[in-house]
């Protein structure tokens, strides 16, 4: 039996965390794995089922929401700073240590998506994890950005950047966009069908709304976790991509992984970037589970 209960872990600034903690039948101090959401997600998007999962074979598991996100503090919600989220990521690392349910010196660390992109950063600079897992990460947000954003939009979307930040100086609040849209009228980080489909599927009242700030697509654009992937080693790393992943982009995660150092494996699975959710969650938490017992039992 898998008990859940709603924690919460200090950051800094004086924000607080919400998170769950799974916990596992038994007494004695156990492994434990800490996972956080992706992009302008909660821990509602789909990483539920995981934890669930990772705690059934017997870790207790932390999961978190980024602040300014569902259950977390924070007073610009909708706000993403990547290194904010990476260093409140190690306030939950600490938290972790300080639970009489968990062993301290075998912790491991499951993200996905630009969850998986802090995974990498994480893995390669917190050396008090056994192991990490990067389901399907960003690897360049520069590149993705060429990806997603045609050559005749760039020049526009790099005005908005620039009247956003000179409204800014002068007191205005930073300026909004949507999560996901449909309507090309209608400034947005996704529009990707499936995309739509995975954001917008219901949700527990007020935990997530259809809005983030438009700096948090810059700052987006400006994070390369790729850079830090050959620095993971020793870390036991596995990598989960989908093939046709057209959102943190197949060819480049592969590329990242052949710069990564051993101990690593890399799972395939089929699909695009939201079917380890869905379709192919057997497959991805299989590979996951496997990986964890592997380095933390």
């Amino acid at each position: 039996m898998v008990v859940k209960i709603d924690v919460a872990v200090p950051a800094e600034g004086g924000v607080s965390l919400g998170a769950w903690l799974f916990l596992p039948d038994g007494a004695a101090a156990r492994p434990a794995i800490t996972m956080a959401h992706g992009f302008a997600g909660t821990r509602e998007h789909g990483i539920e089922r995981f934890a669930q999962a990772f705690a059934a074979a017997g870790f207790v598991v932390l999961v978190h929401d980024h602040r300014n996100f569902g259950t977390s503090g924070g007073d610009l919600r909708g706000d993403i700073d990547p290194w904010r989220q990476v260093a409140d990521w190690r306030r939950a690392i600490s938290y972790l240590e300080t639970r009489a349910e968990v062993d301290p010196t075998r912790i491991g660390l499951w993200g996905t998506s630009y969850a998986g992109g802090h995974a990498l950063v994480l893995g390669a600079t917190d050396r008090r994890l056994r192991c990490i897992v990067a389901q399907v990460p960003t690897i360049s947000g520069y590149e993705q950005g060429l990806r997603r954003v045609s050559p005749d939009a760039s020049p526009a979307l790099e005005l908005a950047f620039t009247e956003d930040e000179r409204a800014q100086l002068l007191g205005a609040a930073p300026r909004r966009q949507a999560v996901v849209s449909a309507d090309p009228s209608v400034p947005a980080a996704y529009r990707s069908q499936d995309a739509i489909d995975f954001y917008s599927r219901p949700l527990p009242a007020g935990l997530w709304e259809n809005e983030i700030t438009l700096r948090s697509t810059r700052a987006a654009r400006m994070y390369e976790p790729g850079h830090w992937i050959a620095r993971v080693s020793p870390t036991p790393l596995l990598m989960i991509v989908a093939r046709e992943d057209r959102v943190t982009v197949a060819d480049l995660a592969l590329a990242a992984y052949e710069r990564a150092q051993e101990p690593k494996r890399l799972t395939l699975i089929a699909g695009g970037h939201f079917d380890p959710y869905l379709d192919q969650f057997p497959l991805a938490e299989k590979a996951a589970t496997e990986w964890f017992r592997e380095h933390l039992a």
